[in-house]
């Protein structure tokens, strides 16, 4: 792309990444790999360095996660204001994720992922200033972070119960789990930092602000659309 304005590319990049999201395979965010679960259900015992590789691997094929991650910081420059809020999100999503897996408590697949698409199109509104403009209210952007993050966790706990795993070192396990889908986080949460820096730099950056964050408002009422056709499919 030689000699194409940045401006052409970022667009470009956002209009690729959101049809991969409207395209993915059954829409189903993170879905389980058939390998990864056959290989859960067969082991026992604490497996620290597999659930690690696991929990990284579901963050960051987990593009939902990243689109929400991708929209909270979006505006936020400063790093006290990234690592707040990332913190929080990451705090939220491990309480519910833990607790979930530990007392057996799921919620259906495609319910979740809904909300977890509803999480998406409320940060793309937030980010347009729409709740400022129609209702003339701006919602708390930390405790709705948290928030989102408790349910991005229900998400995760919901996966994980469907892994089946063994009693035998579930404590361990999950924790490596989790600490993995942290270590996921933060390898997504540095590439976006690295592509938002250079894209920050350009004249156009607010100009195009406003096509970005409707192309993320169009994924997520994308990926809220296909897990309530899918939840209707499976109960029809």
């Amino acid at each position: 792309m030689r000699g194409l304005p940045l401006s052409k590319i970022v667009l470009l990049f956002f209009a690729v990444a959101t049809a991969v999201t409207l395209w993915s395979d059954g829409a189903l965010a993170h879905a389980i790999a058939q390998g990864d679960k056959g290989y859960i259900q067969q082991i026992s015992g604490t497996n620290i360095g597999p659930f690690m590789y696991l929990g990284a691997k579901h963050m960051v094929t987990g593009y939902d996660h990243i689109l929400f991650l991708f929209g909270v910081i979006f505006f936020l420059f400063g790093f006290k204001q990234i690592a707040t809020y990332v913190t929080l999100f990451a705090v939220g999503h491990s309480i519910t994720m833990l607790t979930g897996v530990y007392f057996n408590f799921g919620i259906n697949l495609h319910i979740i992922d809904a909300i977890i698409g509803f999480s998406v199109v409320y940060k793309a509104l937030d980010n347009l200033g729409a709740f400022r403009l129609w209702f003339g209210i701006q919602p708390n952007t930390k405790i709705m972070t948290f928030i989102f993050g408790l349910l991005h966790g229900f998400g995760l706990a919901s996966k994980i119960l469907d892994y089946e795993m063994s009693s035998d070192g579930l404590v361990p396990n999950l924790l490596a789990f989790n600490i993995g889908v942290e270590l996921g986080q933060l390898l997504a949460l540095g590439l976006i930092l690295l592509f938002m820096r250079h894209w920050r730099a350009t004249a156009s950056f607010m100009r195009q602000a406003y096509a970005a964050n409707f192309l993320l408002l169009t994924a997520g009422f994308f990926l809220i659309g296909m897990q309530c056709v899918a939840f209707l499919a499976d109960y029809s």
